[in-house]
């Protein structure tokens, strides 16, 4: 079981309100990506009309996903609820509102999207180690993704980070208070817009993080 209790509610409540509302579950623009959360009376349309969005249903995983190669590679101890946030579930990005505002969680589409999370959590950190400032994870953005949502490694507590820059807002004490503070945005889904990134088009996380590569690799 997820030792984030605030995730697991907040899928429950996040599907509810697209099928009370919409009528449907949630959709999401897979640009061609497979994933085990697509429902099966959409699984065609991933691969032979990729530009189709199609609906999708959080799995958990079998087993959780693990961190240890970043821990080791870095040698550092990440926050538990990192692994918590990412290492459950596989599913689209989560739309929320919030009193602090609009924004999205990120979510592994994948086990691929999870290798892709990965390296952008490792290059992540080196920026804030060149840039000497204390270590955070990103968890997701705000608005139109200028600004990031982080977790602070040391405590665990989430804020609101300008890319490059050090966290300037404390939204809550920890992941799970965080979660459990965020409302469900039913809205249409977003297709990603083609940008190329370093090393790889990966249209899943990488497309969802291209607002703060692009503020990263300035500042470095």
């Amino acid at each position: 079981m997820s030792s984030l209790p605030a995730l697991d509610q907040f899928f429950t409540l996040y599907h509810q309100a697209y099928s009370d509302k919409l009528g449907e579950s949630p959709r999401y623009f897979p640009l061609g990506e497979v994933s085990i959360c697509v429902l099966a009376c959409d699984q065609e349309k991933v691969e032979a009309s990729p530009e189709r969005s199609v609906q999708w249903q959080a799995v958990r995983r079998d087993s959780q996903g693990q961190f240890d190669n970043i821990e080791h590679a870095l040698s550092i101890r990440l926050h538990p609820s990192i692994q918590a946030l990412y290492g459950r579930y596989f599913a689209a990005p989560l739309m929320f509102e919030s009193d602090f505002g609009e924004g999205e969680l990120l979510q592994p589409w994948n086990q691929q999207d999870f290798e892709y999370l990965q390296q952008n959590l490792i290059g992540h950190l080196m920026m804030k180690q060149k840039l000497k400032q204390p270590a955070t994870w990103f968890i997701g953005v705000l608005g139109e993704g200028d600004e990031m949502l982080v977790v602070d490694n040391e405590n665990g507590s989430v804020w609101i980070e300008l890319p490059g820059e050090q966290p300037h807002r404390q939204l809550a004490d920890s992941l799970e208070d965080f979660i459990a503070s965020l409302r469900p945005r039913v809205c249409p889904p977003q297709k990603p817009v083609e940008v190329a990134m370093p090393e790889t088009d990966h249209p899943g996380i990488w497309q969802r993080l291209k607002t703060m590569w692009r503020h990263l690799r300035a500042k470095g």
